[in-house]
């Protein structure tokens, strides 16, 4: 099997996310896309987060039992700090013999050498697909010069542009503008049930 390991905070999982799923499925041959939802990223210390249950359930009814996806707990039910290397030795453990490819953003794989560890994550992928946007240009020069070990490791993810982002439909409903069609019905209807990002506390299930 051929696993591809989609990572996010995934708040709220938006089309835009099943779209850059969908291609990596397709353009890296992948079995499925495995959702490895960030409980509390290291980035994002001291901003407010939905709380992970209500993630949980958001993800859940996007990817609406679609057989190219499928939603890993890999970060959910162990505590912190979650380093993707820990992840990725874990879903080793979790698939052995299968391949692992982790998916990330051109930006992502830029900052590449100041994650944690990344020579032991580099060597926990079978490969590392990028999303290539539009327009976009990735030079590998650099940084097969600072980490040798991502050398034929890399498979580029010819990707849509975009201009959708969590951050944006959040920046919209605070301001009580439309952004209904930036996400599934479903996700929608859930982000309106619970008043999510609205200037109210966040409700607590």
């Amino acid at each position: 099997m051929r696993f591809g390991i989609f990572g996010g905070t995934f708040d709220p999982p938006h089309v835009g996310h099943l779209i850059l799923a969908m291609e990596a499925f397709d353009q890296l041959h992948l079995d499925k896309v495995l959702w490895v939802i960030a409980p509390n990223p290291p980035h994002k210390l001291g901003k407010v987060i939905t709380p992970i249950a209500q993630r949980i359930k958001m993800v859940r009814i996007a990817i609406d039992g679609d057989a190219m996806f499928a939603l890993s707990r890999v970060d959910i039910d162990r505590p912190g700090p979650h380093y993707v290397l820990d992840t990725m030795c874990i879903l080793h453990a979790e698939f052995p013999g299968d391949d692992l490819v982790f998916i990330m953003g051109g930006d992502s794989l830029h900052d590449l050498p100041n994650w944690h560890k990344p020579r032991e994550f580099i060597a926990e992928c079978s490969k590392i697909g990028v999303m290539h946007r539009p327009g976009e240009t990735i030079d590998l020069t650099r940084l097969i010069e600072q980490l040798p070990e991502i050398e034929g490791k890399v498979e580029f993810i010819e990707a849509p542009l975009l201009e959708i982002s969590s951050n944006k439909i959040r920046s919209l409903s605070y301001q009580n503008k439309p952004y209904r069609y930036y996400l599934p019905p479903g996700v929608y209807e859930q982000v309106q049930r619970l008043r999510l990002y609205t200037s109210g506390e966040l409700p607590e299930e």
